[in-house]
This record gives structure tokens, sequence and C-alpha cells, in this order.
């Protein structure tokens, strides 16, 4: 596809013809159209590579110096330059010279820069995580956030640790983060330590030096919507428009599905025949759940009519270009973007206030703990039993004797 079909030839195309991008301009916005970029929006990105490529030509830089172009106008604008006029350059001219790079990096005209690989301890650590605790990938992801800059602080020679020094960093850490993050933090490190102890690099018990975070628990009043609001949440996901947020919604909501659980699903996982789907959750355990009529119908819906055209085994596939499967901050979105449209007023708008919502509401319409902790997936019933505390009649069935003497 020609340039000028996106480009005319004024000063846009005077920038292109000039600059790094001169012998590659036709080639991106094809590259971009094949990714499903509407015209509009090729439009802008090529507007936006002219201001770049111009900069850098002032610059004197070339098309083989491109990395440390860009790293250098990141900088710039990171320093606080502001745009004097509508072709300087700009914060969204910068992200556009990313996606330049991509494009070089996929036609092959440079060479992919490898990802910048963590500590071999830490990178030690995600692989035994991954082969002997089973991790998600969600779970060892958040794990190594709270673990490399405990690394960092205190170096990547294990038996230099001892009960000082990680005392020391927890309560400096406890400084700066909220409690809930800093529970967070302490469960990351103490697997970390577990780690080390189980490959003889530290001494049985260090992990026992890690300070306690304050907090009980279950004692919280779990979180979650009351059917009226769930309603109002479905509502706003009806149309054609909407038929993929509608049938990740129910799966969260009637299923209690995690986010990333929604944003793994493939067509494997889907047994239509026995109206089943099959889910790794937690520790990568396989278990099946029903496919009710509802999500079924939904989810078809979706399929057939809303669906974009790609040839990728995951169900749920982003709305705008680049097309690629959903994550699972696509689905934390999603619901944040539903309960607005909705109306509905919640401190919590994540995608596992309607998990929890899920389970109170099983509980109220008379399933079972064990039963609700089935389709939940908990390892313990204990768990369960947290979401009874939204209804006190329910709180009978859990409630022990009183071991004490009957009140005078």
């Amino acid at each position: 596809m020609p340039t000028g079909v996106y480009v005319r030839k004024n000063a846009v195309w005077d920038r292109l013809m000039a600059g790094m991008a001169a012998d590659h301009a036709a080639d991106f916005a094809q590259w971009l159209g094949e990714r499903r970029y509407t015209p509009l929006t090729i439009v802008e990105r090529m507007r936006l590579l002219a201001s770049w490529t111009h900069w850098a030509r002032g610059e004197g830089y070339t098309l083989p110096a491109i990395r440390e172009a860009h790293a250098a106008s990141f900088t710039l604008i990171e320093a606080g330059h502001r745009p004097r006029f509508r072709g300087d350059l700009n914060k969204d001219a910068v992200e556009c010279a990313k996606l330049f790079i991509a494009y070089l990096e996929d036609q092959g005209v440079m060479t992919r820069l490898p990802a910048k690989s963590a500590a071999p301890l830490v990178a030690e650590f995600a692989a035994w995580a991954r082969e002997q605790r089973g991790l998600a990938e969600t779970t060892l992801a958040t794990y190594l956030g709270t673990i490399t800059p405990f690394v960092d602080a205190l170096g990547d020679i294990p038996t230099a640790y001892d009960a000082v020094t990680i005392r020391a960093y927890m309560i400096e850490r406890a400084k700066a983060v909220s409690v809930e993050r800093m529970k967070g933090i302490s469960v990351g490190i103490r697997a970390f330590l577990r780690f080390l102890i189980a490959t003889g690099r530290c001494p049985a018990g260090l992990d026992h030096a890690m300070p306690n975070v304050a907090g009980w628990r279950l004692a919280s009043i779990p979180r979650f919507l009351p059917d009226a609001d769930i309603a109002r949440i479905i509502g706003a996901c009806d149309g054609e428009r909407r038929l993929r947020d509608r049938a990740i919604i129910l799966f969260l909501v009637r299923l209690g599905l995690r986010a990333s659980e929604v944003a793994r699903l493939t067509f494997d996982d889907i047994d239509w025949r026995q109206g089943s789907i099959r889910l790794c959750g937690k520790s990568r355990r396989e278990e099946l759940l029903p496919l009710t009529q509802e999500i079924g119908d939904a989810l078809l819906a979706y399929i057939e009519r809303g669906r974009p055209a790609l040839a990728v085994p995951s169900v749920f596939i982003t709305e705008y270009a680049p097309l690629r499967p959903i994550d699972r901050i696509t689905v934390k979105c999603l619901v944040k973007r539903a309960l607005k449209r909705g109306g509905v007023e919640s401190r919590y708008k994540g995608a596992h206030i309607l998990r929890h919502s899920a389970a109170t509401a099983m509980l109220r319409h008379g399933v079972s703990l064990p039963g609700v902790s089935t389709v939940l997936r908990h390892r313990s019933q204990a768990m369960t039993a947290h979401y009874a505390k939204v209804d006190i009649a329910l709180l009978s069935a859990i409630a022990r004797p009183w071991p004490g003497r009957s009140p005078c």
C-alpha cells in the first residue's frame, strides 16, 4: 500500500523522505495496516514518525544509530522537554519511534536485542519455582518483583545473609509501603529464602528470621457486590459491540474465575459436548467447571460475531490493534469500565471483586460451603468459610460450640 494513501505531499512527507525512515515509510504503513491499525491511526503514526525522524536528523543520528537516538529522545522528554509546535518532538513521537524500531526488528533490518536477564540467582529461583512448586506465571512475576530488589540490596551471595540484615531490610521497606503490600513482599522473600535453604545455600531456619507483618487471617468482611449491582454490570455489556465483555463478565460473576484464568482460556479448554471448561489454576492444577447455558450462549455469540479473525488458540482477543490475546490487566480494565457504565459505586474496581461476589451469591442462594469451595477451587474450606460472614444465618454451619460454662 503506497505511503501516499496515508501521507500527503506536504511538510510531513518532506520530513519522512529526508529522515532515516525514507526507505521504510511505505512498508511501515503497510505493516501497521496488517496489524489492524485503522487508517486514521496510521495517518497519525506517520505524522509522529515524521516529527521524530526530523528531530533525530537535526541531532545528527542515522538509521544504524536509531536505538541511541530513541534513548536520547526519551531522556529529553523525561527531563521535561515540551513541544513548542505541533510537529515538534513530544512523548507520543518517542513512543512511535519505539514502534518503528519494532517494525525494523520484525522485518530483519535490525537485530532484535535480547531481553534483559535477571540476576543468575533470581533466574535460578524462577526455574525452581516453576518446576518444583508449580507457581503460575502471574504469581511468579509478583514474587520476582519483590525478590529482585532484595537481592540488589543484600547482594547475590546467600552465605552473607543473616537474621540481622534480613530484618533490617524488611523494616526499611515497611516504612515506604502499605501493610497489604508489605505482606506480599514478605511472602515473596520468604519463598526465596526457602529456595536457598532447599538448595543448600543458606542454613535451615533462616526463613524464620523474617519479621511477621501485623494482620489477622480472615478477620475482615469479604468485599462483594449485591445482586442488583451485578445485574447492572451485566446489563452494561449488552449489544453487539460488547459481546467479548459480556462473556468475560459472566465467567467472572457466575463461576468466580480469576482474571488470569479468563485471559489464558483457549479453544482446547472448552468441551462443548460435555458442557465443561478446563482450567489450570494455582499450582498448575487442572480442574473442570460446568459451562452453563448462559455463559455458553454469550461465548458462542462472541466467537461467531465479535472475535477478530486471528489465528491463535486464545479465546479472547484485544479489540484494537495490535491484535493479540488479552492479559489479566485487560480483564481488570474491562471490569473497571463495566462498573462505570453500569453506574456501580464501589471502592474496589478490579476483577477480583466479582470473584468475591460470585462466592457470596452462591452462598446466599443456598449452595453449601463445600460446593462453593469446589467452584472456587480453594485448597481449604476454611478459606471459603470467610464468605459465610456476609450472612449471619450461614455462620451456624461453621460455628463451634462455646467451650466454657453457660452464662448465669
